[in-house]
């Protein structure tokens, strides 16, 4: 792979101009009781209350904002378990680009009714069978559309890139940051941010322990892929990282930390009760590991990514009743 190609902090600098007034600058949290049972300072970048439910939407419309009439005419196609379709579906309506999306057949039925609300055309497909990146691919060509992958794209890459930068500008220097692992645009645009803007901090990826491809692929210096792994969080069943995303986290990031899905359900149960923030499962996977690690975090300023609220109500329901 040309690594002349790969996204870097200035990309994310511009993105973050670009999408300014667009994307929300989201809130950073604190809680007194996560600070004392950690021992450490601990800061929530809360991009469950981005548009759309989830830090999917910053790339999105970096990508979407950089179209050409052409591009903008041809529309855009795009696949997604749920995020990044409700993220391209509502980016292409404000911009008025129709959209085509394709999703899993078991994806979260308000995931699937969010991007058909945002005007997306929902193309169903078996996540276990078929090959979602041949659809999208299949697609584009027939239709003239251009496909814009969940994560493995600079412009993708660069727009989640600046949920980071925020919360580094908003809190200062921090020792650690935690932040959730798929196909890792999110990862490697917060690693961007981090070199750039707290040369010291530590970054953590983190994938449910099902899906480790990441912190397999991390370990062996290559591209790992895996069969789509069983977890709660849908949002992190990606099959391996992408070839712009896997170089900049081997080179940037300081390791890949997995959780159960026990963990995760711990941890989305503390932040419904005492921070009152609905989180989706995947969106706990930087505070599963960060509280999984606390005798390490002793005295230190930590960050975690809040990745998104996304998640069916009654499935909630049932996640938070055990």
């Amino acid at each position: 792979m040309n690594k002349q190609i790969l996204p870097d902090y200035q990309d994310v600098a511009a993105a973050a101009d670009r999408i300014a007034g667009l994307a929300n600058v989201t809130p950073v949290m604190t809680s007194r009781t996560v600070n004392e049972e950690m021992g450490a300072e601990v800061f929530f970048k809360c991009e469950n209350f981005q548009r759309m439910g989830a830090f999917k939407f910053r790339g999105a419309m970096n990508a979407l904002q950089q179209f050409s009439e052409e591009q903008k005419k041809g529309g855009v196609v795009a696949f997604s378990s749920g995020n990044h379709a409700q993220a391209i579906a509502l980016s292409a309506q404000l911009m008025g680009i129709p959209a085509t999306i394709v999703m899993p057949k078991d994806a979260p039925a308000a995931k699937v009714a969010a991007t058909r609300g945002y005007g997306g055309n929902v193309v169903m497909y078996d996540r276990y069978t078929e090959d979602r990146e041949q659809i999208g691919r299949d697609l584009a060509q027939k239709h003239g559309m251009t496909l814009i992958p969940p994560y493995d794209h600079p412009h993708v890459i660069a727009g989640q890139g600046t949920a980071a930068k925020e919360l580094f500008e908003e809190v200062g220097d921090l020792d650690a940051l935690f932040v959730c692992l798929g196909g890792g645009g999110l990862l490697a645009g917060s690693a961007l941010s981090a070199r750039a803007l707290s040369p010291g901090c530590a970054v953590y990826g983190v994938e449910p322990e099902a899906g480790n491809d990441g912190q397999r692929s991390f370990r062996s210096g290559r591209i790992v892929h895996i069969e789509t792994p069983t977890t709660i969080a849908d949002g992190a069943q990606t099959q391996h990282l992408g070839e712009l995303t896997f170089p900049i986290i081997q080179q940037k990031v300081d390791d890949i930390l997995t959780v159960t899905d026990e963990e995760l359900l711990v941890a989305m149960r503390f932040l419904a009760e005492r921070m009152k923030m609905v989180v989706e499962p995947t969106g706990c996977l930087g505070f599963a590991a960060a509280r999984a690690r606390r005798e390490a975090l002793k005295g230190k300023r930590i960050g975690i990514i809040i990745s998104g609220g996304n998640v069916d109500i009654a499935r909630y329901g049932n996640f938070l009743a055990g």
